[in-house]
């Protein structure tokens, strides 16, 4: 078998031809490659293509070179947007992890019932933005909403409150939303990076005399240095792209505080009708995500002992 398949090898090098089952791997590629090109690369172009002009929804399109993007500099709803969805990103995702990590660390222990909790903590994620979001709308609602009827049940208010009439209480209701629904998928990142840690090396810290806060700081974060990176990749990106919560729940208000930087690129193509300039943000956006990410995964390259 072996000895046959050295000659086919030989045979091919001598004449030159490439073997035959190299265009299997191809043939295996090629379903990904067409979705990576078809919705990725095609769409890019085009936006990259769009953004250079004045592109009404309906009528007749205009090049315009840069002046999309000179617009940009000075549109200060945009860049109040922009601020907004950081200030977001960084909120969320330090929640996230605040409720994902301790949970990992609890359903990574050898209990019978681990895999039920396993399971109840990561099913809010299969839910869909859209369904969450306007689950959350009914159970906001302050005159049939669910927490109305529980307060006013308990005699504990009179008249239910209005969060969404606020900047801090909406933020923090979208926050807790998202939370709710992600820090399953978060919590099994971690807990993939918990278990490739070796019993071994924590047992032998413990003969050590290493303290609990100890082993964690100094064993178990730094061995599980990528499945962290690859976590807050993830959650940073997606948090950037936040759009479906901030449309359903607080509808970018109150007095547009809570536009996110996608929730503009909606508003500048589906409600302004400017198709070229929703283009142009799309394509800043990427280049700002392009560079965080970046940042993130030159990171994730480090070794632990790097710092």
């Amino acid at each position: 078998m072996i000895s046959s398949t050295l000659r086919n090898r030989r045979r091919a090098d001598a004449t030159g031809e490439p073997e035959p089952k190299g265009w299997l791997g191809l043939a295996f590629i090629l379903p990904g490659l067409l979705f990576i090109v078809v919705l990725f690369l095609v769409p890019l172009v085009m936006t990259v293509w769009m953004s250079f002009y004045n592109w009404p929804l309906l009528g007749r399109t205009k090049f315009i070179g840069l002046s999309n993007y000179a617009e940009l500099i000075g549109d200060t709803q945009l860049w109040h947007s922009l601020g907004f969805t950081l200030l977001y990103t960084v909120l969320v995702t330090a929640a996230i992890f605040l409720v994902a990590f301790p949970l990992a660390l609890l359903v990574d222990r050898p209990l019978r019932i681990a895999g039920f909790f396993r399971t109840i903590y990561f099913m809010p994620v299969v839910i869909g933005f859209g369904a969450a979001s306007t689950l959350w709308m009914w159970l906001l609602n302050p005159d049939s909403g669910v927490f109305a009827q529980l307060l006013r049940g308990a005699g504990i208010i009179d008249s239910a409150p209005r969060p969404l009439e606020s900047f801090w209480p909406a933020l923090g209701v979208v926050i807790l939303m998202v939370v709710w629904k992600t820090a399953g998928f978060t919590m099994i990142i971690l807990l993939t990076g918990l278990q490739s840690i070796s019993n071994d090396v924590i047992e032998a810290a413990k003969i050590d005399g290493a303290s609990v806060w100890s082993r964690f700081r100094r064993i178990t974060l730094p061995l599980m240095r990528n499945s962290v990176v690859l976590a807050l990749v993830l959650n940073v990106t997606s948090s950037m792209l936040a759009f479906d919560q901030f449309f359903i729940i607080t509808q970018g208000g109150p007095e547009n505080s809570t536009i996110s930087a996608v929730f503009s690129i909606y508003l500048a193509s589906f409600s302004s009708y400017r198709l070229g300039y929703g283009s142009a943000i799309s394509f800043a956006l990427l280049v700002v995500l392009v560079a965080i990410s970046a940042i993130q995964f030159v990171l994730l390259r480090q070794r632990p002992e790097e710092g």
